[in-house]
């Protein structure tokens, strides 16, 4: 496992990204697929996301990528879908579907090597008596 660092924190927040076209219609051909990579890649390199691996199908899109801490994870998706959607639609005007060519929601998890039961046993270790703080 490495962790990245940046100029306030050290971390390794890695998050595993689905999000849907509309209505899960299966429109993604191959020309806006690449576009679609093309614009995220720009995207990801502004916001200084790492891109693990990322696949694209004809209705949906799979990332896992380290999203550093000052980003939420809704905040990049909010650019990457909005970003991609406009720029999708402009220029492929057959798609012109309005304000959403995304669904509103995503899927996430996260990926890590530490259990909560790990970090819970870690945090007790440290304290020689209860403090409260735990739920």
């Amino acid at each position: 496992m490495t962790y990245t660092a940046s100029g306030h924190a050290v971390f390794h927040n890695r998050y595993h990204l689905v999000w849907i076209t509309k209505y899960r219609y299966r429109v993604l051909t191959r020309e806006m697929r690449l576009r679609i990579r093309e614009i995220t890649r720009q995207i990801c390199a502004q916001l200084g996301v790492t891109i693990g691996k990322g696949v694209l199908s004809d209705n949906h899109v799979h990332m896992f990528v380290e999203i550093p801490p000052r980003l939420s994870v809704s905040d990049f998706l909010q650019k990457v879908k909005g970003c991609t959607s406009r720029k999708i639609q402009q220029e492929f005007p057959e798609l012109r579907w309005g304000q959403r060519f995304w669904t509103r929601g995503y899927f996430c998890t996260t990926a890590g090597n530490v259990t909560e039961q790990t970090i819970l046993d870690y945090i007790d270790s440290h304290s020689p008596e209860p403090t409260g703080l735990r739920r």
